[in-house]
């Protein structure tokens, strides 16, 4: 019964009745403008006192207000009336104004909709409910039964006398199921005629997707640059520790690379997060390259006590600019992963050569340092398949033989 009564009286049930009651008020200029072109037809016809004149206003009006709502601000005044009233989500209705026009006959059918079944429910909550009470009174009040339902009206006997309460309860309720049924129709045909049409999806998916690829770009440079830096700090701590009594000079080099690690690292952090706030990286530090940055990668990496061997058999100013800073990324992440899992007295090689139009990056450590993967681990890995996916090119990882290798092949031509 609480539901019954939930569904027909309830916060929503009178939330969408308003709703179908402002879209009556908003019918009726249009049904006064239809009333004038009726009068024209019909003669000297008083069309506010016959119902069949009334209906056919009625009619009328309703194809001039599909017209205004070919207007593209009636979408979102329509949307903000129906997220207000009618407890639809806000994301299955289009937030502007219509631009085609199939969104603007979706509209328009929207609008005859909302006036059509705003205009009947409005018209039967000004006449049911004081027929309703008249009826409901009409036992008690003997006065009242001198009209029509008196007497010689509907109720011309005693026992249908004691049934007309009954009966005005009945139109109340019959009001009310009414109301909420085409509040309920309203509320399903919303999100077809007021929702976003498949260029609006479509639009919307491709910003979520840029915005997707945005934030996965800056979580590779953040773990990139941050992890690999953090990872060379600690080791190269850990080292000047170790040999602070014993060689000087080593904790030297030590310190000034942990220097100089901190000051590179804290301005890529700054342009990253010059992009988090601003949306894009115009006016903040250039990013690393290939050409430009390998020789300080691998003097601090080499502070931390790691022995790299670096073969490069070519010239990193020759590659295309995207392709170099790229590869930087990857050698960087390569020689991380070999700092964080092969320790700091492991023989590591990286290889950079041009092959058949491609540039090869390989970085290898023996397996037998591995000291396996750090909880919640694996990003770095995943990473470097994306920037080399990106690319056009592919990445590979893993054990081989007595080696643990990284081999990754970009292609050489400019990449969009």
């Amino acid at each position: 019964m609480r539901p019954a009564a939930g569904a027909l009286f309830g916060r929503r049930a009178r939330l969408r009745w308003l709703h179908l009651v402002l879209g009556g008020a908003l019918a009726m200029p249009y049904v006064l403008v239809g009333s004038v072109v009726v009068e024209a037809v019909a003669g000297d016809a008083d069309v506010f006192h016959s119902l069949r004149l009334q209906l056919a206003a009625f009619a009328v009006g309703l194809p001039l207000a599909a017209l205004s709502a070919l207007f593209p601000p009636a979408r979102p005044l329509e949307s903000g009336a129906v997220r207000a009233l009618c407890a639809v989500d806000a994301g299955l209705l289009a937030p502007g104004p219509a631009r085609t026009t199939g969104e603007r006959a979706r509209t328009a059918a929207w609008v005859t909709l909302h006036l059509g079944a705003g205009g009947i429910v409005a018209g039967m909550s000004l006449a049911v409910p004081p027929f309703a009470a008249l009826l409901v009174l009409l036992p008690f009040a003997p006065a009242l039964r001198d009209g029509p339902v008196g007497p010689g009206g509907l109720f011309q006997h005693t026992w249908t006398l004691a049934l007309a309460p009954v009966a005005g309860a009945v139109l109340l309720l019959a009001l009310a199921g009414c109301a909420a049924a085409c509040g309920a129709l309203l509320a399903r045909w919303a999100p077809v005629l007021l929702g976003p049409s498949a260029q609006d999806r479509i639009a919307a998916a491709e910003a979520r997707a840029a915005d997707l690829a945005v934030r996965n770009r800056l979580a590779r440079e953040l773990h990139d640059s941050v992890g690999h830096a953090l990872s060379a700090v600690t080791l190269q701590a850990a080292a000047a520790r170790r040999l602070l009594d014993t060689d000087p000079e080593f904790v030297r080099e030590a310190l000034a690379a942990i220097e100089d690690t901190t000051r590179r690292t804290v301005g890529e952090l700054d342009a990253v997060l010059g992009v988090l706030r601003d949306g894009d990286a115009s006016g903040t530090a250039p990013a690393p390259t290939l050409a430009t940055d390998l020789d300080g990668l691998l003097r601090r990496t080499r502070a931390s006590g790691l022995r790299v061997t670096a073969a490069v058999s070519t010239d990193p100013r020759s590659l295309p600019p995207q392709v170099s800073r790229e590869a930087y990324r990857i050698a960087q992440e390569g020689l991380s992963n070999a700092l964080r899992h092969a320790g700091h007295e492991a023989a590591v090689t990286l290889r950079v050569e041009v092959l058949d139009g491609h540039l090869l990056i390989t970085v290898e450590n023996p397996c037998d340092t591995v000291t396996g993967p750090r909880p919640g681990g694996g990003h770095g890995l995943r990473g470097v398949a994306d920037r080399a996916g990106l690319l056009g090119g592919s990445a590979e990882a893993g054990p081989d033989g007595p080696v643990w290798r990284l081999r990754v092949r970009l292609p050489l031509k400019e990449t969009a």
